[in-house]
């Protein structure tokens, strides 16, 4: 009744409090009909309506800023900005992306989709509205989440904010913290009192009153600040944050617009630093969400009656066959430890973690943290395995250099989701780690063809004693008929899987399939090619590498990453001979279906065999 009316924020300023709560239940619905058929972050964004309509009943949009940390709760925000009409095609190839996009509205300032990064960009554009002399001031609102509060970078951006006192304000929406007992009737009594103006008009002038008349130095003033200090101690939950440099406000019921919109209101008109601390609950007004908020985070197509998943497997996936054979390891080695970044469920250590708690470490989003603490546990002889996604792996760049590959340490990097992983879009594709792994000292880089070889890679590199880094994609493992090789893993060593004598195809991890189903289309038409199951994309034997290609016109390369300095870039810098590159170009992948960004980029059997057939004509 109202939803297909809101255009622009502006159009929610017409209406009262009920309809907006009227408001908020058909953006639920919106969300939970249209999740239910691509899939998506489903809790938080159920969990963050209410905000975030009180923010565009609040704020001038697209004027003032609202700046989503990580940005997988901000559905309510696309459909309250004119993409109501498009919320259909959410996380689609050439649909809208399932996170805040700068190319896709001007009500998005950044394209966001990791972590703690909030505090920083939106302390950023208040800094450089000063600096520019803007003539119209606009309000900036970074929106962060508990989460966001274990990584440093959040707690670095609100340091600086807090010393540079610019005003800037910090909402923190916490779903999982036992606080329930500050969110009643005296927190709201308390919260609209301190945000009102007479209120911090009055305590400004206190201030300035004891300052004026109180001599700097005696005992009475700092009797005064230690009472003052006593006070907010007593009477401020916040104190943390106060100590840091923000006014704090909260906690507050994040679902109560009556309480919302007002406080909101008050707390916009104040100078300097400020946090307002709301409370939600994830997957709020959709039950099995409610009940189950970790699945449904990022959750697959369900039936809206049930919660159950549309999907049906057919075989595991690279996820589960290492969570399985991690454990195996484990039994037989106690010195195995694990270790993932706030995602067990999504690296499938939450397998790990019930069988040997005491031996599962989960930092929290902390990726930088993660790295240096296996680091120190390997440094005592223990052999951590960090299970990281591709994309969030990039956050602990330096720590992989200074902290394992420096130190020589075994530290073992499990990177999921490597290559492109479809629906995420730009900021989750997994395609850049060859290319900052590949240069490093020291560092051991492999890719399995399937499953069974993922397993013989964990065990080689458990037992390697050296840093090691495996990498394996977001999808099912095809059956094992595929493949009737299998030779020992044998460091820097590839697998020769097919000999032909008119062109050569050295093939990595995930492309290793649709490479040999291009090698049998092209042995219908005559042409023989060797395929090399590459095993290694750091170290290669150099020598063994020369042979393959001696006699050999046409060389091609093909990998799941970008090819600028990737994989067959290794390939080229080791041989004289020109090698024919397939992989994908340096941009940034868009989001959709896996299968379609792979035809997309020529790297399904069909595209491998084109581009080939092409060449030897």
């Amino acid at each position: 009744m109202f939803l297909e009316n809101i255009n622009t924020p502006d159009d929610i300023k017409k209406l009262s409090i009920p309809q907006l709560n009227l408001l908020c239940q058909e953006i639920r619905k919106r969300i939970i009909e249209v999740v239910s058929s691509t899939g998506g972050h489903l809790a938080s964004s159920l969990g963050a309506v209410e905000l975030i309509v009180s923010l565009h009943y609040c704020l001038d949009l697209p004027k003032d800023k609202i700046i989503f940390d990580v940005g997988h709760q901000a559905y309510a925000h696309k459909l309250l900005t004119g993409r109501n009409k498009d919320f259909s095609t959410l996380r689609q190839y050439r649909g809208i992306s399932g996170f805040p996009s700068k190319e896709e509205s001007i009500y998005d300032s950044f394209t966001t989709g990791h972590s703690s990064v909030a505090v920083s960009l939106a302390l950023g554009l208040v800094c450089a509205q000063e600096l520019l002399k803007e003539e119209s001031s606009f309000k900036v609102v970074a929106v962060i989440g508990d989460g966001s509060l274990s990584g440093g970078l959040c707690f670095e951006g609100l340091n600086n904010a807090g010393y540079l006192r610019k005003d800037l304000l910090v909402i923190l929406n916490t779903n999982e913290l036992s606080i329930t007992s500050n969110v009643g009737a005296l927190s709201t009594y308390i919260n609209k009192i301190i945000s009102l103006p007479i209120y911090n008009r009055f305590r400004q002038s206190l201030e300035q009153f004891i300052k004026s008349r109180i001599p700097k130095g005696t005992r009475i003033l700092k009797l005064v600040d230690k009472f003052g200090e006593a006070l907010k101690g007593l009477f401020i939950p916040g104190i943390f944050f106060e100590e840091l440099g923000f006014r704090y406000f909260g906690p507050i019921d994040g679902h109560n617009l009556e309480i919302l919109i007002p406080t909101l209101k008050n707390i916009l008109s104040l100078p300097g630093p400020r946090i307002l601390h709301v409370i939600t609950k994830k997957g709020k007004g959709f039950p099995p969400a409610e009940a189950e908020p970790v699945r449904f985070h990022s959750a697959v197509p369900f039936e809206i009656e049930t919660g159950k998943s549309k999907l049906e497997k057919k075989f595991p996936t690279y996820t589960e066959v290492f969570s399985e054979k991690l454990i195996q390891l484990a039994k037989i080695n106690p010195k195995i430890v694990a270790i993932t970044a706030a995602m067990p469920e999504g690296t499938g250590l939450d397998k790990f973690r019930d069988e040997f708690p005491e031996r599962f470490f989960d930092v929290g989003i902390a990726e930088e943290h993660a790295v240096c603490f296996a680091s120190g546990l390997a440094k005592a002889g223990l052999k951590p395995v960090v299970a990281i996604y591709s994309t969030f792996l990039q956050r602990a760049y330096d720590q992989i250099i200074e902290e394992i590959s420096l130190q020589e340490l075994a530290v073992i990097l499990a990177i999921d989701r490597a290559g492109i992983v479809g629906e995420d879009g730009p900021t989750h594709q997994g395609v850049f780690d060859i290319i900052y792994l590949r240069s490093l000292p020291n560092l051991v880089l492999m890719a399995p063809k399937d499953g069974r070889e993922l397993e013989m890679m964990l065990e080689f590199a458990v037992n390697l004693n050296k840093p090691a880094a495996i990498r394996y994609p977001k999808s099912e493992i095809p059956s094992t008929d595929n493949f009737r090789i299998y030779s020992d893993i044998e460091i820097g060593r590839p697998e020769i899987l097919e000999e032909g004598e008119d062109f050569i195809i050295f093939a990595l991890g995930s492309m290793v399939l649709p490479s040999l189903e291009a090698v049998n289309l092209l042995k219908k038409e005559g042409f023989f090619g060797t395929l090399v199951n590459m095993r290694f994309v750091k170290p290669i034997d150099k020598r063994y590498l020369e042979d393959l290609v001696k006699n050999k016109r046409f060389i091609f390369t093909v990998e799941e990453g970008i090819l600028e300095g990737g994989f067959g870039s290794a390939i080229q810098e080791l041989i004289s001979k020109p090698v024919i590159r397939l992989g994908i170009p340096s941009e940034f992948v868009t989001h959709g279906k896996r299968k379609i960004l792979l035809e997309n980029y020529g790297l399904n059997p069909e595209g491998i065999y084109k581009r080939i057939s092409l060449c030897l004509r």
